[in-house]
Order: structure tokens, then sequence, then C-alpha cells
């Protein structure tokens, strides 16, 4: 086996000991594509307190990691031609919701509000196995959703307060 050329050797030398070597770099880029994710949802949320969401969008920023902050997700049925009147009055308190933390002193990138309407996504609806609509899922920061973070909407009934309570106990932010 022949000897590796000075340069060669170090940069082998820094690879092994963990400098700038594809860990260090992978890091680097999560942290990227993180920050990425924030400031669009950032911009987007400035627009709109609540923020429509594709089956790519939601792919891209409910679903993929890294992610450092939780979804509340709100998928609905509020075209015309689907008379779902349970939705608007959903609907309605939602962005009540979504704005009075949008326009809070406490307002963070922590958490965000979307809406996933089945017309625009209807593979969503399909990839999480979903048959109903209105219905509240709670994506965490971190790993995928528990039982406790789909809100029950024949229980708790969907006014904007009680949304929120259910948001303070999922994710420790008040609204």
């Amino acid at each position: 086996m022949a000897a590796l050329p000075v340069p060669l050797l170090a940069l082998v030398l820094l690879l092994l000991a963990g400098y700038g070597g594809p860990g260090a770099e992978g890091q680097r880029r999560k942290e990227m594509v993180l920050s990425e994710k924030v400031n669009q949802l950032m911009e987007w949320a400035s627009k709109r307190s609540v923020i429509r969401m594709n089956g790519d969008k939601f792919r891209r920023l409910v679903k993929a990691p890294p992610r450092n902050y939780s979804v509340i997700v709100m998928f609905t049925a509020l075209q015309p031609h689907r008379q779902c009147v349970v939705c608007k009055q959903a609907d309605e308190e939602y962005q009540i919701l979504a704005n009075s933390w949008r326009y809070s002193s406490a307002f963070t990138n922590k958490i965000f509000f979307a809406m996933v309407d089945f017309d625009e996504g209807s593979d969503v609806f399909q990839m999480l196995n979903m048959n109903s609509a209105p219905t509240f899922i709670n994506f965490p920061a971190k790993g995928k959703p528990k039982r406790g973070d789909t809100y029950e909407l024949q229980v708790r009934g969907f006014a904007a307060e009680q949304l929120a309570r259910w948001v303070a106990d999922r994710t420790d932010v008040h609204v």
C-alpha cells in the first residue's frame, strides 16, 4: 500500500477526528434547512394567521424533520360545494385563536397554525387515513402526534377558548 501525500493525509486525519467531517456538514445542513423552514413559516404567518397548506407544503414543513416548532393543523372542507357548515363555524373560531396568537405579545416561532383543505390536499387526508372534517391535530416539535394530539371535537366543541386550552395542554403555549 502506497503512502498518502501529506495534504491528503492531513485531510484524512481531520475527517477521522470529526472536524468538518460529514457529521458536522450534515448538522450544518440540517440547521440551515430548519432555519429556512422557520423563516418561510414566519413570512407566511406575518401575512395570514392561518397558513394554508397543500400536500407538498404539509410534507415539507409539518411531516419532514428537522422541526423545532409545533404546528396546529385544521383539516377541513371549506369549499362551497362541500356544504360543511361545521367546517365554516370551526374555521371562524380557529381564525380567532390564530389571530389572538399572531397579535399577542407572546408570539414566537415555536408554534404555527395551519390549515389543509380537502380540495387542496386530499393526498394529506389519504396519508393520515382521515375521512372526516373538521379535525384539529397538533404536530409536536419533536416526534409524531400522540393520542392526545388530536382534538376531540365532539367532546370539547370548537369554541376558540376550548381550542386555546387544548393548545396550551399540548404545547405549553398560552394563547
